[in-house]
Parts: structure tokens; C-alpha cells; sequence
């Protein structure tokens, strides 16, 4: 009976320990697994930038301020005066570090910038402004569109605002936007 009972109580100990064991070695598959989608979304994104990469970005309630790395200008949304125009060309520095900023994000891939209802309403606002960009990526077209119609953006629009306030920041470091005349009025 003792022999019996040892003999039931190892075979109880094994399964134990194989259903541990095979639980270690799932979350090891979790983990690679994890890794291999984290790795497989920026598979699109070269790891250094390609020498054609370029972009423009139009922002604003009408899009009229661009940023627009093809053409080395940038242009204010005066208001009420119209826009002002002006050369500026980012630096290489600038120009790795906003790929790397568009890296984090993996800017290629498809986003979603539609609101989800809450409690079966979108909440919706006026005058909103909106981010269209144009990315060149190894002769790839990227192009994405962000509306501010909505009054709680998706994660994706929050991190394309936060790319664009990025870039937007240069350039408002650079002296060539400095010199550009003050917006007057504003949008009702």
C-alpha cells in the first residue's frame, strides 16, 4: 500500500512539475513571440535613415502651415494676413532625429484616428484643425491624415500630434521662422 501511495504521489509530483515546466516554456514563447510582432512592426522602417527620406506636414484649422522637408521651406498661417512663406532646411542632426521620432511610432503602419463612441456619442468640435503628412521612405509614399474633430483623439493621433509638436518645436527654434511675421486674429 506504501509503494502504492509513493508511487501515486511521484507520479502527481511529475505532472506538477511538467505543468510548470511547460508554463515556463509558454511564457518563454509569450515572450518571443511578443518580441517577434514588436520586432515585425518596424520591419518597414529602415534602422538608419535612407537618404531619401523627406516629409511635409500641413497643420492647423485650414492646413495652412506646412513644414516641408522636399522643398527646404516652411510656411505660417498668418490668419487674417494670409500665410508667409520662408526657406528653412533642416539639419541632418534634425532630419535623424525626427526619423527616430517617426521610428518609435513606426509611422508606416496603418493607424486609426477615428474616435469611439462613448455611451454610443462621438464627441465632436469647431473651428479643428487637422495634420496631413507626406513621408518618403526608401521611395515609399507614406500618407497620413489626423483630424481634430474629435474631442478625445485615438493613441495614434495623440502620437502623430506629439511627432508634429516635435518637429514644430525645431523649427520654431531656427531663426528663419523667428523672422516670420506674428499671426493676427484667429479662427471662431
Amino acid at each position: 500500500m506504501k509503494k502504492l501511495s509513493l508511487i501515486l504521489s511521484l507520479i502527481f509530483l511529475s505532472i506538477g512539475l511538467l505543468g510548470c515546466q511547460q508554463s515556463g516554456e509558454e511564457e518563454g514563447l509569450n515572450k518571443e513571440i511578443s518580441k517577434n510582432v514588436t520586432n515585425s512592426t518596424t520591419q518597414n522602417m529602415p534602422i538608419d535613415m535612407p537618404s531619401d527620406f523627406d516629409f511635409s506636414i500641413q497643420f492647423g484649422v485650414q492646413k495652412k502651415n506646412e513644414i516641408n522637408t522636399f522643398e527646404g521651406t516652411v510656411t505660417k498661417d498668418l490668419i487674417a494676413d494670409g500665410t508667409a512663406t520662408t526657406e528653412l532646411i533642416l539639419t541632418e542632426d534634425d532630419m535623424k532625429d525626427i526619423y527616430e521620432k517617426m521610428k518609435e511610432i513606426n509611422i508606416t503602419e496603418t493607424k486609426e484616428f477615428t474616435a469611439e463612441p462613448i455611451n454610443g456619442t462621438v464627441c465632436m468640435q469647431q473651428p479643428y484643425g487637422e495634420d496631413e503628412w507626406v513621408i518618403i521612405i526608401n521611395g515609399e509614399t507614406i500618407t497620413q491624415l489626423i483630424s481634430g474633430e474629435y474631442c478625445e483623439p485615438t493613441n495614434d493621433a495623440k502620437q502623430l500630434i506629439a511627432l508634429r509638436n516635435y518637429v514644430f518645436n525645431i523649427i520654431k527654434s531656427k531663426g528663419e521662422y523667428k523672422s516670420l511675421p506674428e499671426s493676427k486674429g484667429g479662427y471662431e
